[in-house]
């Protein structure tokens, strides 16, 4: 088929699902998942090599710019909260999805630990996209969520690495050269940027670049997921993008208008609309198992933390969502037959359904009012929780 007519397809449909977005409200990447859906159901819509990297990619280069958004103040002054919020948003959905999938739809263990896995994921990719979108990543309370994110799909990571990933030479390699990065690149790179930085070549751009691939390729040999490092690498340079928004913008613009429409429409190919009537009964339960345990674990904290009703119930809702490490988490699977397709197809609806379906209900009736700022003034929410006095 021709190359250029087949891309012309996706970014039209890109496209669409951004004019669809702007005309009703609901996030880019949402709709981008329903036309996905479409795409793959009724217009033959296929994926390719060059799409799988693109995907890839923008899944990458989304994830990492998740992490770079987290202020490392806010983290430090925050931590308790996000940790906690995080830890019981991967511990519950993993216990609760595991113990159905095993004890009553009698998957066997590799299945329910996939299974288990691929529902505790909190969508870092779907939740920065709505925070840019509403401005809430420049709010205290979307810093913590974003922090809080971090934490649940650390969580989500190492369960997988634990549990399936190859213990060889090639996991020390990639330990060791993530380690080194890490340790690195927030030293060197405020140089490099004073250096280089600001030129026509966008070096610094792909200074970013190499080292996500770079990281991204030696957590594929170890058998892990190139999402990870990414979003320690941001995470790590965060401190030196709160001083270069300029930059952190041009790289978000590249991502959200050529790599992340790939990432989203192509999840939403992965949906059999077929297979999702033939096993709907079990795609309600398992959804309902995954968001009822997020809600029996992130809920109650938000009210030990103090949180407003509408800003509680804002948290719970997003941190319910999933799709990234979700769908890498269900096609980890399939790839290394742990689970049949039957039982992957139930996994990425769900996942896909945790991402639409909560995000929806947030934005429509508990998203937060964020007051405007001017000039070089951090957004702030007219709904936000009591400060203690000091």
């Amino acid at each position: 088929m021709n190359t250029w007519l087949v891309a012309a397809t996706w970014i039209g449909l890109a496209l669409a699902a951004g004019l669809i977005s702007v005309r009703t409200g609901i996030s880019v990447a949402m709709v981008e998942i329903m036309v996905g859906v479409i795409g793959g159901n009724y217009l033959g819509l296929e994926v390719n090599t060059w799409v799988n990297f693109l995907a890839g990619l923008g899944a990458i280069v989304l994830t990492f710019l998740a992490g770079a958004e987290v202020d490392p103040a806010v983290l430090k002054s925050k931590f308790k909260e996000s940790v906690s919020l995080g830890f019981v948003s991967f511990l519950f959905p993993f216990l609760g999805a595991f113990a159905y999938a095993y004890y009553v739809a009698g998957w066997d263990l590799p299945a329910a630990q996939i299974a288990g896995i691929a529902l505790s994921t909190t969508s870092v990719a779907i939740v920065y996209a709505v925070m840019v979108e509403t401005r809430l990543n420049e709010t205290e309370l979307g810093q913590i969520i974003l922090a809080a994110c971090f934490i649940t799909d650390l969580g989500t990571v190492l369960a997988l690495g634990i549990l399936f990933a190859s213990y060889d030479y090639w996991m020390l390699i990639f330990i060791a050269a993530t380690a080194v990065v890490l340790f690195l690149m927030p030293k060197i790179t405020p140089a490099f940027q004073e250096r280089f930085g600001r030129q026509v070549s966008q070096i610094e751009v792909k200074y970013v670049l190499f080292a996500l691939l770079l990281l991204g390729g030696l957590a594929n040999k170890a058998n892990s997921e190139a999402v990870l490092p990414a979003y320690l690498l941001g995470l790590a340079l965060a401190g030196f993008f709160q001083r270069e928004k300029e930059l952190l913008q041009r790289i978000r613009a590249a991502a959200f208008a050529f790599l992340t429409p790939f990432y989203f429409l192509k999840a939403g190919l992965f949906v059999s609309l077929p297979a999702v009537v033939g096993s709907f009964g079990l795609i309600l339960i398992l959804l309902a198992v995954k968001v009822a345990a997020k809600f029996a674990g992130v809920w109650p904290l938000t009210w030990l933390f103090r949180y407003k009703p509408r800003d509680g119930m804002y948290t719970t809702l997003l941190m319910s969502t999933g799709l990234t490490f979700g769908t890498i988490s269900a096609l980890f699977g399939l790839s290394h037959n742990f689970i049949n397709q039957q039982q992957y197809t139930v996994l990425v609806t769900v996942v896909i359904a945790s991402g639409v379906i909560p995000t929806i209900i947030a934005q429509a009736f508990f998203r937060p009012r964020v007051e405007p700022s001017g000039a070089g003034e951090t957004v702030s929410l007219s709904e936000s929780r009591p400060v203690p006095e000091k």
